[in-house]
């Protein structure tokens, strides 16, 4: 098994972009105890960045839009985990679809381009499950049998190209850094909490805890999705960045399928004050089955997921309620 990680990331130079994020701030912490020199890049203010990252880390505000801001903070870094996130949620249809399309195209594109031109040894490339096609289970070697699903469209086809992008410049150039994950639905500490833009479990927290009740949910609850705990992701990612082969992609999820009911239930039964849930079954919610297949992670990595969905709810929770100013104020930060 390849799950002690301890010590492999000691005295290691490391930029972490999204590293304020609901996955990088984590890393962030978790390398900055390994003993790394941890640079964290974000569009976050220096506020939030230093109530979120450890000390230890440095933190840089940028642009990576901008191929000139990539390179200045890929220069000297010997591995970069490519963590930054264009939100471009379904709660608000069409209506900025095309700036996070073109917006994550020109991160993705301009920040490989620096790490390779700045000679990083290693780079992390997180792709997700929306860049499959609309089948229950989704496996590695399936994702070209189709187009993503119709809410996914843009961003996964965004997310294929960077895997592309990975492929060609390891038959171009020889550079064999990039490492590929794809992640399941992500949730914990630090995500976005506003309900206008949120995805379905800080969302319900957020509601839950703001007094709403009855909670209405879109659906009848039997959907059927792969969630996976912040940290969980987290460890799947240093995994995968030290062990996993070149350009080969690997499912990060659970593996789990739960309902939206039962995530829900769980979630009001955490409250102090639990509220009834009404289902509005006039509301569209995607595909009925979305899981990854994690077999070749358990094979490749050595990779499980440790914590299970309530015990992670029940940390997201309690997270959440000790630090609302913070987290509604990123939700303002990033939406307007």
């Amino acid at each position: 098994m390849k799950t002690d990680l301890k010590g492999r990331f000691k005295g290691k130079k490391i930029l972490v972009t999204g590293g304020t994020g609901t996955i990088g701030s984590i890393l962030v912490r978790w390398l900055v105890d390994d003993g790394a020199d941890v640079l964290a890049v974000s569009l976050d203010n220096d506020e939030r960045a230093r109530a979120v990252l450890p000390e230890a880390a440095s933190f840089r505000r940028a642009d990576l839009r901008n191929y000139d801001a990539c390179l200045d903070a890929a220069r000297g870094r010997e591995y970069v985990f490519h963590l930054t996130a264009i939100k471009g949620s379904t709660q608000r249809g069409n209506s900025n679809v095309a700036r996070a399309y073109t917006s994550f195209i020109l991160c993705n594109t301009n920040m490989m381009e620096a790490a390779f031109r700045a000679g990083a040894s290693r780079y992390l490339f997180v792709g997700s499950i929306g860049e499959y096609p609309p089948v229950p289970l989704r496996r590695e070697d399936e994702m070209w049998n189709g187009a993503p699903e119709a809410n996914d469209r843009y961003m996964g086809i965004a997310k294929r190209a960077g895997e592309i992008q990975a492929e060609a410049y390891s038959l171009e150039y020889g550079w064999d850094a990039t490492r590929i994950i794809r992640l399941s639905n992500v949730y914990g500490p630090y995500d976005d909490f506003d309900p206008a833009s949120a995805h379905v479990i800080p969302a319900l927290i957020h509601r839950m805890t703001h007094g709403e009740n009855p909670v209405h949910v879109a659906g009848d609850g039997s959907a059927v999705r792969d969630f996976i705990y912040s940290e969980d992701a987290v460890l799947g990612a240093l995994l995968a960045i030290e062990y996993a082969p070149p350009c080969t992609p690997i499912n990060i999820g659970s593996g789990l399928g739960v309902t939206i009911r039962e995530v829900a239930e769980t979630i009001a039964d955490l409250m102090p004050v639990r509220p009834s849930i009404s289902w509005d079954t006039g509301r569209p919610t995607g595909d009925s089955v979305r899981v990854l297949d994690v077999e070749r992670a358990k094979k490749l990595l050595g990779f499980r997921t440790p914590t299970a969905l309530q015990d992670g709810l029940k940390k997201t929770i309690e997270w959440y309620i000790s630090n609302k100013n913070l987290a509604d104020r990123r939700g303002r930060e990033l939406h307007g």
